[in-house]
């Protein structure tokens, strides 16, 4: 898939010196906000025009932008100004890169989808839209021949001889350009949207980036990209405090609500991709209506949302197998195994018909490891999974 987006992007000419336009990235255009307003207009499912107050009037959004960002509700008008930037930025960023055509009239931007299929990659999770911003960061900075400046910054990171002048640099030539270039005439606006293009690129070449205006003094990681990074997680807290204690009510209820989201979002994702029972066995007959967690989601929270932890399974598989005589509090071991083995095959086939849009392996290895309490190697090929997997089960007393 990543190649198709590269195919894709390589059809325009992105150079801003010829656009003049600023706003190829912006502040909200974070990986979970990019991927978030992507998902919703997969389930506007527009079939012609729309524009960003048909997005606001969704109930998918009201309900969701609210629980999973923190923000007000979408119905009140006092928040308008600050959901427009959340919805419009994504949109304009989509648009710049021709996954959306987007045409002004009046005083509102109109959208339409151009690229459904790319469109969809971003909204299946977070990781898809990281994966498309990088690509689609690096294809603007390379035509308007500036990505070399990133490139000098990151060999200088690479070697670590990187500086704090070596940052200001970087910073001070991408302002120049930015103000030369484009209506934008204030430094402060363009160090914000900087930010969100030097994060994305270090954490892709796994070197520092900017923290609070100046370099980082780690190495940029993929969560740190996210807008919804600040949150319980990160309260600071006594080292005598577990995280649940540090946390306010509030804050863990945030968490609640964005988790249920993930989950829900992902077994709506695999009704979509897969219409028949992944386990073909004797009880296959029929509706594969169940979406089953390998790995239940009360003892195994941080792996609920994988969609490497979901199998689609019949009723009959589910109620009598999975769960044996519908006791959904109690899992089969052989069926789980059974279903492992079955969903490695499902991946595997997945991986090589449209590579990364769904699944990942190493994703498939966490799911793994987390449930069994093993330390499988990513570098194990998917018929190696299945027989360290036997190996395990055979084992377990």
């Amino acid at each position: 898939m990543l190649q198709e987006i590269t195919n894709f992007l390589n059809q325009y000419d992105l150079d801003i010196r010829k656009t003049g336009d600023a706003r190829f990235m912006d502040q909200k255009c974070t990986p979970d906000v990019v991927c978030f307003i992507a998902d919703c207009l997969i389930n506007l499912n527009p079939q012609g025009e729309f524009t960003v107050q048909n997005v606001w009037d969704m109930q998918y959004f009201i309900k969701n932008a609210s629980a999973i960002f923190g923000k007000p509700n979408p119905k009140n008008e006092t928040a308008r100004h600050e959901y427009d930037k959340f919805i419009q930025q994504p949109l304009r960023m989509l648009a710049y890169a021709h996954v959306l055509n987007i045409e002004k009239r009046g005083a509102a931007n109109y959208y339409s989808i151009a690229n459904l299929d790319i469109l969809d990659y971003i909204a299946t999770k977070e990781r898809n839209a990281y994966n498309f911003l990088y690509a689609y960061i690096t294809k603007v900075l390379a035509d308007s021949n500036i990505l070399r400046f990133f490139e000098k910054f990151k060999e200088e990171c690479k070697n670590d001889r990187v500086t704090q002048q070596d940052y200001r640099e970087l910073k001070d030539r991408y302002t120049r350009f930015i103000i030369g270039n484009t209506a934008i005439n204030g430094e402060v606006e363009v160090y914000r949207i900087f930010t969100k293009i030097i994060n994305v690129y270090a954490a892709e070449n796994d070197i520092q980036g900017t923290e609070k205006g100046r370099l980082s003094k780690d190495i940029i990681s993929f969560s740190d990209l996210m807008y919804n990074r600040k949150n319980w997680r990160d309260t600071d807290k006594s080292k005598a405090q577990t995280r649940q204690e540090a946390a306010t009510a509030e804050e863990i209820r945030q968490q609640e609500e964005y988790d249920a989201y993930q989950v829900t979002k992902a077994m709506n994702m695999l009704r979509k991709i897969q219409n028949e029972s992944e386990v073909k066995d004797q009880y296959a007959n029929g509706d594969a209506t169940q979406v089953h967690h390998i790995f239940p989601k009360s003892e195994f929270p941080a792996i609920a949302h994988y969609l490497e932890n979901l199998i689609k399974l019949t009723a009959t598989q589910h109620y009598t197998k999975a769960h044996p005589n519908n006791r959904t509090q109690i899992v089969n071991r052989d069926y789980q195994l059974v279903c492992l083995l079955a969903k490695s095959q499902t991946i595997e086939l997945s991986l090589k018909q449209v590579g990364e849009k769904y699944y990942r392996k190493e994703s498939f290895i966490v799911v793994i490891n987390t449930g069994l309490n093993a330390e499988l190697k990513i570098s194990l090929t998917f018929p190696e999974i299945r027989t360290e997997l036997r190996h395990i089960y055979n084992n377990i007393a």
